[in-house]
């Protein structure tokens, strides 16, 4: 298992104060290609915080590891650590924004 030096995968932000939710068992690509690997926990909040980004699940990830990650996000807001209000359609998740535009 990889681990980042403060004890949390490569995929969780600096200031993200959650813990990893399990193994790296993602790689979340942004879309000039660089990536992270991730527990599924971060690697959704990562993907969630990006514009056009990819994740793809590692050779020995449990089955499914990437759905779940992809699924995830779709709900997750980008940068959700941070507080304040949050109503301009690049602080909403995914999910909010079709919601938005389905009325």
């Amino acid at each position: 298992m990889v681990v980042s030096v403060e004890g949390r995968c490569p995929a969780a932000h600096l200031d993200d104060p959650t813990s990893c939710s399990g193994p790296v068992a993602v790689t979340v690509l942004d879309a000039h290609n660089a990536g992270a690997d991730g527990c599924e926990h971060h690697a959704a909040r990562l993907l969630a915080s990006l514009d056009g980004g990819r994740v793809y699940a590692l050779p020995d990830a449990p089955a499914g590891a990437a759905v779940r990650t992809f699924r995830a996000a779709d709900g997750i807001r980008p940068f959700c650590w941070l507080d304040g209000p949050r109503m301009d359609p690049s602080q909403l998740s995914r999910a909010e924004n079709r919601a938005r535009h389905s009325h």
